[in-house]
């Protein structure tokens, strides 16, 4: 059988890889790193979390929650890698970025049906089965490539942050205290309080700190779930209070009360030497960086071991181009995956490498399609992407909106959502994924 081509090691690439290989399908998986890098990695290894290190919710009462356990189901080496090399979040699932990556770099490169080619790809292959998954930074020559051979398909774009990373040893913790909100499940986030006059000063000089020049942006043109603080404080003095500096649920254990905002912190590596300040996404100058964060009193004396950043992130207009298993419509050889295809989230780009390579391999083995149905999370997310009734197509992340309703009432919210988690699993149990 003729090698697979898979075009990038980020999530979707590896996973896409990983699923092909395991059912005995050859794989040629093509990556540019470390011959050339984007302004977002800074690793070699395959899997790179440029932005937090947080996969979000792992809780069945969340949509992203759901869309994590039916990776699990199916075989993901995204998911184990991640499992194996977590780090305490509370309710959420946070990896050691480094070892995480490391982990899947070893998997792949160990695997006897994936040849790794290092090298920069740029053009489509013209014969084969292919899967894209160069990433929302593909490079120039690829995309220019793309944009010929699909010149119906407009490119589009938005622009994503990424936060700071601090050392544990630089927080002050006599202004600090470890808690997770309203005490539920162990205290892994560093809390850092503010009093109104310290957020007032803080919220002052965040909105008017210099930004580094981007080309292109505007405030509107953010992704909403990755949106930079400081064009969150432009919206309002008190939207931050509503946003990452929520206190609610989160008490002083030295005055019994709720602060009127809290920094968190949580853990970025096993060792908790390293912490990203929760929600900071930002694109100010270093420089101010460090000036205005440093004004929140637990971060008096921070040392930051990486500013934060901003990158503008590409996405295809789906709707136009792909089909539910992320094929090209007019050439279904080729094969996309990954936030280039417009789902946004580690999790959800791992979902559709891993639904693209499942598929394919079932049609390479001359076996009917397994057809994701829009009741379980993978599927929704295939569904939304190729839907041609979506006129104005941006990056979604999975939820419960996109999954069709019960039919029944259910009375409270997390009641509803763990049912419809329940009926996804159950309808995800009786497909045949072999």
């Amino acid at each position: 059988m003729e090698p697979v081509i898979v075009i990038g090691a980020g999530l979707a690439g590896s996973e896409a890889a990983w699923q092909l290989a395991n059912r005995g399908i050859p794989v040629r998986l093509h990556e540019m790193k470390p011959n050339k890098m984007t302004p977002a990695h800074h690793s070699t290894d395959f899997g790179e979390l440029v932005c937090s290190n947080s996969l979000r919710s792992d809780q069945l009462e969340n949509a992203v929650g759901l869309l994590k356990e039916e990776l699990r189901r199916c075989n993901s080496l995204i998911m184990a890698c991640a499992d194996e090399h977590r780090v305490e979040a509370g309710g959420a699932l946070a990896v050691d970025r480094h070892a995480f990556s490391a982990a899947i770099t070893e998997k792949i490169k160990t695997h006897p049906n994936i040849t790794v080619v290092e090298g920069e790809v740029l053009d489509i292959p013209e014969e084969g089965h292919v899967i894209v998954a160069s990433g929302p930074l593909t490079a120039e020559p690829l995309a220019e490539a793309i944009g010929r051979r699909y010149p119906q398909n407009g490119y589009l774009h938005f622009f994503d942050a990424a936060a700071p990373l601090v050392t544990f040893e630089s927080v002050d913790m006599e202004s600090a205290w470890f808690a997770s909100r309203y005490d539920r499940g162990t205290p892994d986030y560093i809390n850092c309080p503010m009093t109104e006059e310290e957020y007032d000063a803080f919220w002052k000089e965040l909105t008017t700190a210099q930004e580094a020049e981007v080309h292109g942006f505007e405030d509107a043109g953010v992704f909403e779930g990755c949106m930079p603080v400081e064009v969150m404080a432009r919206r309002g003095r008190d939207t931050l209070c509503y946003g990452p500096l929520k206190p609610v649920g989160l008490r002083d254990p030295k005055t019994g009360k709720e602060p009127f905002a809290v920094v968190q912190l949580r853990k970025d590596n096993a060792q908790g030497s390293i912490y990203n300040i929760v929600g900071f996404q930002t694109h100010l100058k270093w420089p101010e960086q460090k000036r205005v964060f440093s004004m929140i009193p637990a971060l008096k004396n921070a040392e930051f071991v990486r500013y934060g950043v901003m990158h503008r992130n590409t996405f295809l207009d789906s709707p136009r181009l792909l089909d539910r298993y992320y094929r090209v419509r007019t050439e279904p050889r080729v094969r996309f995956a990954g936030q280039i295809t417009g789902v946004e989230g580690y999790v959800e780009s791992t979902a559709s490498g891993c639904l693209a390579a499942m598929e394919l391999a079932r049609e390479l083995e001359g076996k009917e399609p397994i057809n994701f149905p829009r009741e379980t999370a993978m599927g929704a997310l295939a569904l939304y992407i190729s839907d041609e009734s979506v006129v104005h197509f941006q990056p979604m992340n999975i939820n419960f909106g996109l999954i069709p309703a019960l039919g029944y009432r259910v009375k409270g919210k997390r009641n509803k959502n763990a049912e419809l988690s329940k009926r996804a699993l159950e309808a995800l149990d009786g497909l045949n994924l072999t």
